[in-house]
C-alpha cells in the first residue's frame, strides 16, 4: 500500500479531478491523504458541483436552480457521487496544513486542478507547495498532475537549475481547445461573469490564449513539441477531442494521459479515471 498526498485549495478545487482520484486509489488499495492551507477541510468548486449559475438566468435567485446548460458544463453523475463520498471520507475531513507537508512519509503525489479564479490562485501561486513538487520531482516520486494541476508543476523551479520540474518531460494538461471551447460557451451564458473559466486572463498586448493553462506549461518546457494533445492518428481521436465524452474505470477510450517516467499528466475531468488507474501502476 501507498501512501498518497493530495494538496488541495481551501476552496474551488475541481470535484472529478480530486473525488475520482481518491476512489480510484483507495479501491486499489492506496492510503490518500489531503493537505489544505489551514489544515481544515476544503470544499469544492459549487457551479462544477450543481451547474446553478451557469446558465444566462442563473443570476436571478428565483429561478437560479433550474439548470439548463449547466447539466453539460458541470461534473458528471459518476464524478457528483464520488464527491459525496469523498465528503464522508475521514482523510478529507482530516486534513493535514500545507507547511506540515513531509515527503518523507509521501509515496506519490497527484496536483488536481480547478480553473475559478477566486480559490485557484492561492494554490497555484503557493512556493510552499511549488518547494514540495521540486523536492518531489528532486526524489523521483511518482508525481501526477491533471489540468490546471500541470501548471503547478510548471510553475514550480529547482533552484539549482532555475527551470522548472517539466523541463525535458513530455507532458499535456488543460488544452487551450478545451479551455477556449468552456470559455466562449460560459462567458455568453454566465454573461455577468465572462470569464469563470479564464483562472487568469490576457494583459495589454497580449494574445488571446497568452495565459491559457496550455501556453503557459509550454512556454516552461524544453522544447514546443513536449506538451502533447490528441493527434488526429490517434485511435479514438474524435472521441478524446469531443470535450464531451469521458472515460470511467471500464472504458479508458475518451482519455488522453502522459507518462513520462514517474511523471503522469491529463488533460481535464474526462480523463481522471485512466490517469488515477495508471498513476496507481507507478507507486
Amino acid at each position: 500500500m501507498a501512501v498518497v498526498l493530495i494538496p488541495i485549495p481551501q476552496l474551488d478545487f475541481d470535484p472529478t479531478e480530486v473525488a475520482v482520484s481518491w476512489q480510484v486509489l483507495s479501491a486499489l488499495g492506496h492510503d490518500v491523504r489531503f493537505a489544505t492551507p489551514t489544515a481544515m477541510p476544503a470544499q469544492a468548486d459549487e457551479l462544477m458541483l450543481t451547474g446553478r449559475g451557469l446558465d444566462p438566468w442563473g443570476f436571478l435567485p428565483g429561478v437560479s436552480h433550474l439548470v439548463g446548460i449547466g447539466r453539460l458544463l458541470r461534473a458528471d453523475a459518476q464524478g457528483r457521487a464520488a464527491y459525496d463520498q469523498l465528503l464522508r471520507a475521514p482523510a478529507f475531513l482530516q486534513p493535514i496544513a500545507w507547511s506540515d507537508i513531509d515527503l518523507d512519509h509521501v509515496d506519490g503525489l497527484l496536483l488536481p486542478g480547478g480553473h475559478r479564479a477566486r480559490g485557484m490562485r492561492r494554490y497555484l501561486e503557493s512556493p510552499t507547495l511549488q518547494e514540495v513538487t521540486v523536492k518531489a520531482f528532486d526524489d523521483d516520486r511518482p508525481v501526477a498532475a491533471i489540468c490546471h494541476g500541470v501548471l503547478l508543476a510548471a510553475r514550480s523551479v529547482d533552484s539549482v537549475t532555475g527551470r522548472s520540474v517539466l523541463y525535458g518531460r513530455h507532458t499535456t494538461a488543460l488544452t487551450w481547445a478545451l479551455e477556449h471551447r468552456a470559455w466562449s460557451v460560459a462567458r455568453y451564458t454566465r454573461f455577468w461573469d465572462p470569464n469563470y473559466y479564464r483562472t487568469y486572463n490576457e494583459q495589454s498586448g497580449q494574445p488571446v490564449g497568452y495565459m491559457s493553462v496550455q501556453e503557459e506549461v509550454t512556454r516552461a518546457l524544453a522544447h514546443h513539441e513536449d506538451f502533447l494533445d490528441v493527434d488526429r492518428d490517434t485511435p479514438d481521436a474524435a472521441l478524446k477531442s469531443s470535450g464531451r465524452a469521458r472515460d470511467t474505470i471500464d472504458d479508458e477510450r475518451p482519455a488522453f494521459v502522459v507518462e513520462d517516467g514517474t511523471y503522469i499528466s491529463a488533460r481535464w475531468p474526462g480523463d481522471v479515471h485512466t490517469f488515477a488507474k495508471r498513476f496507481s501502476l507507478k507507486l
